[in-house]
C-alpha cells in the first residue's frame, strides 16, 4: 500500500478521527509521561522526539517540563494544529515516520499505538532503523504499543458511540496478522467510512526488529504505572530499548 493510499493517511487526517476520540485522558497521558521520566532518568536539558505525535497532547505536556521537544506527525491537519503551541523548546513538523529525520535526540517517544500501520512488515522494521537512526549514542526509545494478545482474546465485534451529535458505528475483527477497525457514521445527510488496521505483533516480533538494528531491550511494561508486562492481562506493551 502506498502512502498515497495508506487509510492512515486519510482518516487520522479528518477532523471525524479528533471527534471520536476526543475521549483522550489528558490526565491520564501525563501521569505516563510522570512516570516515564521518573524511570528514564532524563537530564532536564535532553532533546526528545515525539514521534507520530497528534495534536501534540505529549509534547506540549514535556515542553512544559523544561525538555526540548520536537513532534512530528504525517497528518497536516494535527501538526497545523499543534503548532499554536509552539516555544523555544517545543516545534512540531509533517514527517512520515519510516524517514529519518535529520536531527538526533537524546529520547524518541513513540505512543499509545503509533505503530504497526503497515501492511508491509518491512515497512515497520524501516521505522525501527530510522528511529535508531534517530538517537544518539546511548539513546533511549520508548514503544508504547497495543498487547495484542489480549487485544484479540477480548475482541467487541460491534459498538455504538455517540460524540457530539455524531453516531460512530464501530465493528472490528481480527485475523492472523491485523486487528481491523471500520468506522461508519452520518453527518449532515452524508454517509462516511473510514478503516483502521493494526498489525497483531507480539513481544518476539518487536525483540526481531530490535536486534536487527541494533537496539537493546532493557525493560518492558504492562500498563501506564509501569508495572510488569504480563501477557495474559497487561493492557500495553511498553518497550525500554537502548542505542
Amino acid at each position: 500500500m502506498t502512502t498515497k493510499t495508506a487509510w492512515f493517511k486519510t482518516w487520522f487526517d479528518t477532523t471525524y478521527y479528533h471527534i471520536l476520540y476526543k475521549h483522550r485522558n489528558d490526565e491520564e497521558a501525563q501521569h505516563f509521561m510522570q512516570q516515564l521520566i521518573q524511570y528514564l532518568k532524563l537530564n532536564k536539558t535532553a532533546s526528545i522526539l515525539d514521534l507520530a505525535c497528534g495534536k501534540g497532547r505529549h509534547s506540549v505536556y514535556l515542553s512544559s517540563l523544561g525538555y526540548q521537544v520536537t513532534g512530528l506527525d504525517l497528518s497536516k491537519n494535527s501538526i497545523a494544529y499543534a503548532s499554536q503551541f509552539e516555544e523555544d523548546n517545543l516545534k512540531f513538523a509533517v514527517h512520515d515516520m519510516r524517514e529519518t529525520y535529520p536531527y538526533q535526540f537524546d529520547a524518541v517517544f513513540n505512543l499509545f499505538t503509533s505503530f504497526g500501520y503497515f501492511n508491509d512488515d518491512n515497512d515497520n522494521l524501516k521505522t525501527i532503523q530510522a528511529v535508531h537512526n534517530e538517537l544518539k549514542s546511548n539513546g533511549v526509545a520508548v514503544f508504547d504499543f497495543l498487547n495484542a494478545s489480549k487485544a484479540r482474546e477480548n475482541l467487541i465485534a460491534e459498538e455504538t458511540k455517540v460524540v457530539d451529535g455524531i453516531t460512530f458505528e464501530l465493528t472490528r475483527r481480527t485475523d492472523q496478522k491485523f486487528i481491523y477497525k471500520t468506522i461508519d457514521f452520518e453527518d449532515q445527510g452524508e454517509h462516511f467510512s473510514f478503516k483502521e488496521q493494526v498489525r497483531c505483533l507480539k513481544l518476539e516480533h518487536f525483540k526481531s526488529y530490535f536486534e536487527q538494528v541494533g537496539f537493546q531491550l532493557e525493560a518492558v511494561f504492562g500498563d501506564y504505572d509501569l508495572s510488569p508486562f504480563d501477557v495474559i492481562n497487561s493492557n500495553r506493551m511498553i518497550m525500554i530499548v537502548r542505542k
